[in-house]
């Protein structure tokens, strides 16, 4: 199979995931339950995946680095730990449903929602952000790639005007963490929620939230840590305040594996390389008759490029492409209808999406292509 659905999931994934992944299940050990030689070893998994994570995203102390079950579980702890009712929120247009849903609970409890004005190529409005905050907002929440159109907001920029305002500044970074360069401290974000399985790498059930010295939000959870035990609420102290039970050390393992080939690799290269193949992908789409792109069509972009073709169902594409090409892509609305609202896609039922991936070659890419020109072909 030809898969160019890694916005979803990446894959394949580096050898060396695999490796961490077995050995860290046929070892054993759950990090801080005892003072065993495979509890230490787990303890230590764990501490280097801190760590590489906090190289990877410039961050001063890796124990403010919180472990969780992925980038939607990373993002409910920011949200529901900084918002109460009363309180209010900005947010932009494009969003993905693991920002929106929550804040739609949040809403219904009583806390006040700003989508500001949001461009499909350009991304969120800044003057929109400073008209929209006022005395009552409490958290700036954004994406910073969307993950149908692969826009990027201006991140940098967004942080400069929290930082500014004084409040507080939380970036889902699922389809950029890995493949795009982020630094905390430069973007002044305050909170990065990020999930393990994409761009990082690592296997599904895992990802984590930054949490800066600067934030303090309520946990969602509480129960054992392994440590402090005399304490009967949530001992304070990091990551342990916000990390209750027994983490997923065997997916943190491969997740440490998958950012250190990463960082071997380096950002910056994986960023150049990534943008070279979104064009070559992208000019080749625009060149065929019959085919409308949604978003930017020239770097710098996520990789998740949404298409549709004249006269056909984004489903029935999807399936043509699996059946007979024997290649992986997704089709609907991916979780973000508010995105699919704004692009006038929402009543065709959303978009085909083509993520290609860091093992992704220029031949596979001319391979779908060619597949689609195909397709576009017998339906004129």
């Amino acid at each position: 199979m030809l898969y160019l659905d890694n916005a979803a999931t990446s894959w394949p994934k580096p050898e060396a995931v695999y490796d961490a992944v077995t050995d860290a299940v046929r070892r054993g050990g759950n990090p801080g339950r005892s003072n065993s030689e495979k509890a230490r070893a787990a303890a230590g998994d764990m501490s280097d995946a801190r760590a590489v994570l906090a190289q990877l995203f410039h961050i001063s102390d890796p124990a403010r680095i919180v472990f969780a079950m992925n980038a939607t579980d990373a993002i409910n702890l920011g949200l529901q730990g900084m918002l109460k009712p009363g309180d209010h929120v900005i947010t932009s247009q494009m969003e993905h449903n693991a920002v929106t849903r929550p804040l739609a609970y949040l809403e219904d409890a009583g806390v006040r929602v700003t989508k500001v004005e949001t461009d499909p190529v350009k991304g969120v409005s800044l003057d929109g952000i400073r008209q929209a905050i006022c005395s009552e907002t409490r958290l700036v929440v954004m994406s910073h790639a969307s993950n149908v159109t692969g826009t990027l907001n201006p991140i940098e920029d967004i942080g400069g005007i929290c930082r500014e305002a004084g409040i507080p500044f939380m970036v889902d970074a699922s389809q950029s963490a890995g493949a795009i360069p982020i630094d905390v401290a430069k973007m002044n974000i305050d909170l990065l929620a990020f999930p393990g399985h994409k761009s990082l790498l690592g296997p599904t059930g895992t990802g984590a939230l930054y949490v800066s010295e600067t934030v303090s939000p309520r946990p969602l959870r509480s129960g054992g840590t392994g440590v402090f035990s005399e304490v009967r609420l949530q001992p304070e102290q990091l990551p342990y305040y916000y990390e209750a039970g027994t983490q997923n050390t065997v997916g943190i393992s491969g997740l440490c594996a998958g950012v250190r080939y990463i960082l071997e690799r380096s950002v910056s290269s994986i960023y150049h390389e990534e943008q070279q193949m979104l064009q070559y992908l992208i000019d080749g789409l625009t060149a065929i008759s019959g085919v409308t792109v949604y978003g930017p069509l020239t770097s710098p972009r996520a990789a998740a490029v949404s298409f549709n073709i004249d006269g056909m169902d984004c489903a029935d594409v999807a399936m043509i492409l699996e059946t007979y090409y024997d290649i992986s892509v997704r089709s609907g609305l991916q979780c973000a209808p508010d995105t699919h609202k704004m692009l006038g896609t929402f009543d065709l039922g959303g978009t085909v999406r083509v993520s290609p991936g860091l093992f992704t070659t220029e031949e596979e890419i001319d391979t779908f292509i060619h597949a689609i020109k195909e397709i576009t072909e017998d339906v004129q």
